[in-house]
Parts: structure tokens; sequence; C-alpha cells
């Protein structure tokens, strides 16, 4: 379903309406229309379209621009004919939605603080300044059910059968369609025996019959390689990401520390009367 904002500006774009022209001095509080009395500024303008959903924003401001404004005269000629004062529930929302807003804005003020270049380093630092490269390791593997089976497994590749046809032939496990490959992998990745017994191997080796939760393995080690630690710039989002977290919460923290705060006593407000609009709806 369409939301009411999105229907006036899909109906206004597809008038195609003429732009009007505007001087260079153009302010946030340069008045672009006048409803009975009521200025609509372009102040407005850019609030409403820092609001709209993402299929309208993207739009070039010359094909959004006339959409906003008659979105912006319709809805102030239809709140100008709403006779009386504002209902309780437009009033509970707009004190919500400012509350939301100013919200955000300190937030917005403490992430900017936060996010730093020398933060984002001394974060990288903490994370990977003592880290040492880490060796992954590329295997492929065999799964059958019993160890008899694994036996047999290992004496046909003795004799020379093919590890890769074998594991097609043979292997239990999902990557036996693949030749039994695992691709590559670091430590943590795999069950203990596994990793146990690739720790143990050189690249080419065959393993003997290894037990795990899910059946005998048959492994062989193709090949492993060193992990250096990751860029600084590889890893930038991700450190930025950490360091907005930490500083939100810092914030709230503080800030609900610092204040005076009291709440309903528990149990005193029955959940359920979320659900009562009448009681905002008068």
């Amino acid at each position: 379903m369409l939301k009411r904002n999105d229907f006036w500006l899909g109906a206004v774009l597809a008038a195609g309406l003429a732009l009007p022209t505007f001087a260079a001095d153009t302010t946030a509080d340069t008045i672009v229309a006048t409803v009975n009395g009521t200025n609509i500024t372009v102040g407005h303008m850019i609030a409403t379209k820092t609001g709209l959903p993402d299929q309208y924003k993207s739009l070039p401001d010359d094909v959004l621009f006339e959409g906003i404004l008659e979105q912006l005269i319709q809805q102030t000629v239809l709140s100008q004919s709403l006779e009386g004062a504002a209902s309780r529930s437009i009033t509970l929302t707009i004190e919500n939605e400012l509350r939301s807003l100013r919200a955000g804005d300190a937030l917005d003020a403490k992430i900017a603080d936060a996010i730093t270049d020398a933060a984002i380093q001394a974060a990288y630092d903490a994370r990977f300044a003592a880290a040492e490269p880490t060796t992954e390791f590329n295997a492929s593997h065999i799964l059958v059910e019993t160890e008899a089976d694994a036996l047999e497994i290992q004496n046909l590749l003795k004799g020379g059968a093919d590890f890769a046809e074998l594991a097609k032939e043979k292997s239990t496990g999902p990557s036996g369609a693949n030749g039994g490959s695992l691709g590559w992998f670091g430590p943590g990745m795999m069950v203990k025996p596994f990793e146990d017994a690739v720790l143990s191997m050189k690249a080419g080796e065959i393993s003997g019959p290894v037990q795990t939760q899910f059946g005998w393995h048959i492994l062989i080690l193709n090949e492993s390689r060193l992990q250096d630690t990751p860029s600084l710039e590889s890893m930038k989002a991700e450190l930025e990401a950490e360091i907005q977290q930490a500083a939100v919460e810092k914030a709230i923290t503080e800030l609900t520390k610092g204040a005076s705060i009291t709440r309903a006593e528990a149990g005193s407000i029955e959940p359920s009367t979320l659900s009562d609009l009448s009681l905002i709806n008068n």
C-alpha cells in the first residue's frame, strides 16, 4: 500500500509541472509558496526530501523540486481545512518525532567526535599490533560411517585411487560432490579432532581415519598459507562501526546515569494498554 506522502509525490511527478527560478542567495528561509498566509520555505522542502523513501530520494533534484513543493501545498491546504486543535494522537506523534530527531542529532554529534583517524588507528593497533600471521589450510576429506569404511578408503588411496573421484563415489558428506574439497579455513573453523589432524600434516599428505561427531574422515592437506594481518584500510569500516557503537553506548550510559528518572511501579500498567487506541483518538 502506498503511503500518503508517496501518493502525493508520485501524482505530482507524473504531472510534470514546471520549475520556478530563484536568486543565487537562496537560504532555508526563502519562501517558495504562501497558502492562506502560511509560508512554505526552501528549508521545509529540504527537510521533506530527507524523509522521502529511497525510490524518490535518489531522483535528481530538478525532478523532485516541483513534486515536493506541490506536496507541501496540498498538505497545507488539507491541514488548514481541519477545524479545531490538533488531535491528541497528532500532538503525541509530534512530541515523539521531535524527541527522536533530537536524540538522533545528539548521537550524531557524539559519533562525529568519536570517529577520528587517531581513534581508528588506536582501535586497529589494539586488535592487531601483537597479532601474528595466521596459518590457513586447504583440505579435502572423504566422510564415511565406520572406521572399517575409512580404512578401506585409505587402502584404495594407497593403491593409487584418485582422491577427488573416490570422494564423489564414497563420501557421505555434502562436499563429496565437489571431490571432498573444503576450501580454505583457519584455526577454530573445524571440529577439534579434524583440526588436530590437519595441523599434524604436510601438504599432499593423506591422513589415517579421523573420528568426529559426523563420522569417520580420511583427509588430504592440499596446501597451507600464512594469512597476513589485514590492512588498516580494509578494516576501516568495521573499526568505525565498533567505535560508533561504543560511543553510542557510552553516551546513553553516562546521560542516563546522570539523569533523574522515575518509573511507574512495576505491574501498575497493563501491557495490553499499548493496543488501546481509544486512549489517544480524541
